[in-house]
């Protein structure tokens, strides 16, 4: 009922505010409206100065248009009652005579007063912060965009909260844009008010002595009271708005209302409250001063700052007593000692602060969100990740270590962000390759990231590029963190849900150490493996023939269908590289098998030219920004992968099965030429 009330009482107001320009009002309705006029900008007034962002009070241009027209509709109605009545309510009158005493020269000068508050101090200012604060955020959307799809990449956010927080960044661009031009308005208005009253003044005059038969003097006594009426009763509530429109755009995002933080902020420092109450209490010591006000504001100070708690005054965190450990030299510790993580991140000394902060950019809880990110993704749940200091790690150096042996090796500087882009001459930093797309890029001092994303720069935090990094090694070495134990726990997930597949299959055709070696083969593929039901399935089938591992591999694959495609599509499309005819038929008749499954069996010159061609028509396609797969017969694919993943190892090879049975959109983007290099290499 509420809603309703002000889905219909909003667009009546406009509409009313509009016919306050053609239509004669009543002194007593003007009253009235009048009094609403000044309430309204103090309510907004309030209500500006408590709410915790400017995006919670985003309706505010649009009001403040209506407002201003609202007022300046008063303007009009309240002129025509002076001009041709003589009388305009008991509110202009009230004003015209008590609160300025009556005197037109002191009703002038505060009208004057509140013009150059509103028009020179307030207005100018809320407007080049509102246009500067347009100026940064639409700015910074970019950065912002790239730091939400960073978070939404390390598993932090989910998409619903991506999709807010980029609406949430949209709106606010929308809300600084309107205020910057919302501020025009209130300028527009101060200016109004200056003009709308020197023509009361001037109008008056004319119509006293013209139309009335007043002498001069009493023209202007009359007119001009009324008319400095009506200037202080419209320019008090555009002043109200001047001030809102100033906090409105001067405020930063807090978690408390204006005053609760205002209030927290200034006592925060007892030294400060001490000596400004001592320096009062001294300015009341200097001859001809006033003792009584100054002693009066310096002891409150005083007493006010042995109510604030000292900065060092830090409540003391209870430690707890160190536990009992046992000897470093007893079997157990040594036991301890010796056990290998299967995943391990060390960090130099001085990156220690990366660690335990308990906010976002907290590593371990970055660390936990990536696990669940990769669990979804690949269907692998990822080991606890260990993560400790080593004094033999040069500064700022972090090391990424699975099974003990070490896989991966970054920096991550202290103080400094990395920022990515082409536009990078004019910002002082430290030249680098970022460890996993291998873009150029600088480590930045943080100060400069303003900087760096109005050059267009892309610009990650220093956790950010830890997670990156260690994901990508994560998605690298899938199958060797693939234990046998989560195997087992992997197959009682799928048993609990679909018994009949896994009695089938474990342990009366493939035991666990087979289906291990299956799972691995697939996350050697950056093929994802959550849906085990539909791989047993296929290695149901397949075991009851042969155990050949490679051949299980081929049946799992097939058992997936289109899911081995679609994360390569774009659209609906699949862009596809394919072999020659007769370079296809060569290579099939050069595959041999092996201990570790079919391998090409290529000179080295030869499997360097095939490479390189491999190499120069996955670039060309990829130039024009298409990411492709590697198509080829069936029997061909495993062997084919193996020898394209010594050049390409993130490029995927499909068999043609596979890539029609998708029901995709199949675009060939090249064709690998035999060439006669090639074809005579045999």
């Amino acid at each position: 009922m509420k809603g309703q009330t002000l889905t219909f009482a909003v667009p009546v107001g406009v509409v009313g505010v509009v016919l306050l320009l053609v239509v004669p009002l009543p002194a007593q309705v003007l009253d009235i409206l009048i009094v609403a006029n000044i309430t309204l900008a103090l309510v907004v007034l309030l209500t500006s100065m408590y709410v915790k962002r400017p995006l919670d009070f985003s309706v505010f241009p649009s009001l403040l248009l209506v407002l201003t027209l609202f007022r300046l509709g008063l303007n009009v109605a309240s002129t025509r009652l002076v001009l041709r009545d003589g009388y305009a309510g008991e509110v202009i009158d009230a004003f015209g005579h008590f609160v300025v005493g009556g005197s037109l020269v002191i009703g002038l000068v505060i009208f004057l007063i509140l013009v150059v508050i509103q028009f020179v101090v307030i207005t100018n200012g809320a407007g080049r912060v509102a246009e500067v604060g347009a100026r940064f955020t639409l700015d910074a959307m970019p950065g912002k965009q790239m730091a939400i799809d960073a978070d939404l990449n390390a598993g932090l956010i989910d998409e619903d909260e991506a999709r807010r927080r980029r609406a949430e960044i949209g709106a606010e661009a929308d809300f600084y844009g309107a205020m910057d031009g919302g501020s025009k308005f209130v300028k527009g208005d101060a200016i109004a008010g200056i003009v709308i009253t020197i023509i009361n003044l001037v109008g008056g005059f004319a119509v006293g002595m013209l139309q009335m038969g007043m002498s001069a003097g009493e023209a202007i006594e009359r007119f001009s009271l009324l008319t400095i009426g009506d200037g202080l009763v419209t320019q008090i509530p555009a002043l109200l708005m001047s001030v809102s429109t100033g906090i409105i755009v001067t405020r930063a995002t807090s978690e408390a209302d204006m005053g609760t933080t205002a209030g927290q902020q200034l006592t925060q420092s007892r030294t400060a409250l001490q000596i400004a109450g001592a320096a009062g209490i001294a300015l009341a010591l200097v001859p001809g001063m006033p003792k009584l006000p100054f002693v009066l504001v310096g002891s409150l100070l005083l007493i006010a700052a042995q109510r604030v708690r000292p900065a060092s005054a830090v409540e003391e965190t209870e430690v707890p007593e160190a536990v009992v450990t046992q000897s470093p030299d007893s079997p157990e510790a040594l036991i301890e000692q010796m056990r290998v993580p299967a995943l391990e991140i060390l960090l130099a000394p001085d990156l220690v602060d990366l660690v335990g902060s308990g906010t976002e950019a907290d590593l371990l809880s970055r660390v936990r969100a990536l696990r669940r990110k990769i669990a979804l993704e690949l269907g692998v749940v990822v080991p606890p990740v260990r993560t400790r200091d080593s004094v033999d790690l040069p500064r700022s150096t972090y090391v990424v270590r699975i099974a003990g042996v070490e896989v991966g090796r970054g920096e991550a500087p202290s103080g400094r962000l990395l920022a990515l882009g082409d536009n990078l001459d004019g910002i002082g930093g430290t030249p680098v390759v970022e460890p996993v797309f291998g873009l150029a890029g600088k480590w930045i001092p943080s100060e400069l990231r303003s900087a760096a994303e109005m050059v267009g720069a892309t610009v990650v935090d220093r956790v950010s590029v830890l997670i990156t990094h260690l994901g990508a090694i994560i998605e690298q070495h899938a199958a060797r963190l693939l234990s046998r134990e989560d195997v087992r726990v992997l197959t009682e997930g799928v048993k609990s849900v679909n018994p009949s597949v896994v009695d089938e299959l474990v342990p009366g055709l493939l035991s666990l150490g087979e289906v291990q070696r299956v799972l691995q083969g697939l996350l050697a593929e950056r093929v994802p493996i959550r849906d085990l039901g539909r791989i047993y399935e296929g290695l149901t089938l397949r075991a009851k023939v042969s155990t050949d591992p490679e051949s299980l591999v081929e049946a799992a694959r097939a058992a997936l269908g289109p899911a081995l495609a679609a994360p390569y599509a774009r659209d609906g499309a699949l862009s596809v590289v394919t072999l020659d005819g007769a370079l296809e038929q060569s290579l099939l008749e050069a595959v041999r098998p092996a201990d570790g499954g079919t391998q090409l069996l290529l000179d080295p010159a030869r499997a360097d030219r095939l490479l390189g061609e491999v190499r120069r028509v996955v670039a060309a396609a990829e130039s024009s920004g298409h990411e492709v797969v590697l198509v080829c017969a069936p029997s061909l694919r495993p062997a084919l992968r193996r020898t394209v993943a010594l050049a390409l190892p993130r490029l995927a090879v499909l068999s043609y099965p596979e890539v029609t049975g998708s029901g995709l959109r199949i675009e060939t983007r090249g064709v690998i030429e035999d060439a006669h290099a090639l074809a005579a290499g045999r």
